[in-house]
């Protein structure tokens, strides 16, 4: 603990406990991410194998931590089946968020083609919107993110301190050492079917019009936006970091804020 937050309750030293982090497991991370802030602790996931992983450690950590899947209306199908397989199989708290927009009036005011017209728009609408309500109130956000999946992420903290309008909160990436075999590995493991697409060679899945499968060479998320110069949706990139954190937010080429997955 350290200095006082706004409601007057201690503040989380995550300097120090980034240090310890650095070599715990990512069970005992969401162990301690538990512990730390009860039910004002959630998941996102958007069925990636990272985020499949933690939600599966969970079910043994704190097994009713709510699990947030943003369905954007333009999921592959193969998405949504492996979302409810896995809910059925394992049980999963999922919350589905979608926009505040109905489909209909979207498509009536921006066109079904905004994703190649405008992704930062159509991602803002679809999915960073949804999240932002949905984490109201909620003091630690837990996600799958690792360091080696891009540039963007290669610096990126275990634990960071985010402000946002009411407040601020603090973000988890249990996996931000792990690379995509100690995913599968641990999936193969405890015998966790693998998304559909990814023999297919989708290594980074996102919505179906934006994504295509890497080829030989390119690194993980090569696949997301594919010619278009974005990297990232901006789930996160749209709070930054507190005062006292300086963990550098994701940009582009010529340095505008960008928004990932």
């Amino acid at each position: 603990m350290a200095d006082s937050g706004k409601d007057g309750a201690p503040r989380l030293d995550l300097a120090a406990q980034n240090d310890v982090f650095e070599t715990t497991p990512p069970g005992e991370i969401l162990r301690w991410v538990t512990d730390t802030f009860g039910t004002d602790a959630v998941l996102t996931m958007s069925f990636q194998h990272e985020g499949v992983v933690i939600a599966h450690m969970l079910r043994d950590i704190a097994p009713d931590t709510p699990i947030l899947f943003i369905d954007t209306g333009y999921h592959f199908p193969e998405t949504l089946a492996y979302r409810d397989e896995l809910v059925e199989r394992f049980g999963l708290p999922i919350q589905n968020l979608t926009s505040t927009m109905p489909r209909p009036e979207f498509i009536a005011k921006y066109g079904d083609d905004l994703h190649q017209r405008d992704p930062d728009l159509c991602c803002k609408i679809n999915k960073v919107e949804p999240l932002q309500l949905a984490l109201r109130g909620v003091r630690a956000w837990i996600n799958g993110r690792r360091r080696d999946q891009a540039g963007t992420r290669a610096g990126m903290k275990i634990a960071e301190r985010l402000k946002r309008a009411d407040g601020e909160i603090v973000k988890v990436n249990p996996l931000a050492n792990w690379t995509a075999k100690d995913t599968y590995e641990y999936m193969m493991r405890f015998d966790i079917p693998t998304h559909p697409l990814f023999e297919q060679g989708y290594a980074s899945i996102g919505c179906a019009p934006c994504t295509r499968p890497i080829l030989a060479g390119e690194d993980e998320r090569a696949g997301r936006w594919a010619g278009s110069g974005k990297t990232e949706c901006g789930l996160h990139t749209f709070m930054e970091p507190a005062d006292d954190d300086e963990t550098p937010a994701a940009t582009d080429a010529t340095g505008a804020d960008k928004d990932p997955s």
